[in-house]
C-alpha cells in the first residue's frame, strides 16, 4: 500500500502528539522524532510491498493456477504473507 508524503506526514504528527500526551520523555527534539517516525512508516510500507511481491511470485509459480482474489488464493496469500513477515521480523 502506497501512502502519499502528506499522509505519512499527517500520521507522523498524530503519533508524535500521542507520544507527547503519554508519560514518555522524548530524548530528541520534535523534528528528529518526526523524521524517525516517518522513516519507520516508510520502512514498514516497503517491507509490506516486498513481501507482497515475494508471495505473489510464489503463488504464480505453482503448477495448479488459482485465480487471484478467489477464496483459495486469498487463504494461501494470507498464510504465505504471515509466514514471510515472521521470517523478516526475527
Amino acid at each position: 500500500m502506497i501512502l502519499s508524503e502528506d499522509k505519512i506526514t499527517h500520521l507522523s504528527h498524530l503519533i508524535l502528539n500521542d507520544l507527547k500526551k503519554s508519560p514518555v520523555t522524548l530524548r530528541e527534539d520534535e523534528i528528529s522524532v518526526l523524521r524517525e517516525i516517518k522513516r519507520s512508516i516508510i520502512a514498514e510500507l516497503r517491507l509490506d510491498d516486498d513481501v507482497d511481491a515475494i508471495v505473489k511470485k510464489k503463488l504464480s509459480s505453482y503448477t495448479k493456477k488459482v485465480a487471484e482474489g478467489s477464496p483459495e488464493w486469498t487463504l494461501q496469500y494470507n498464510r504465505f504473507f504471515e509466514e514471510e513477515m515472521r521470517k523478516r521480523r526475527r
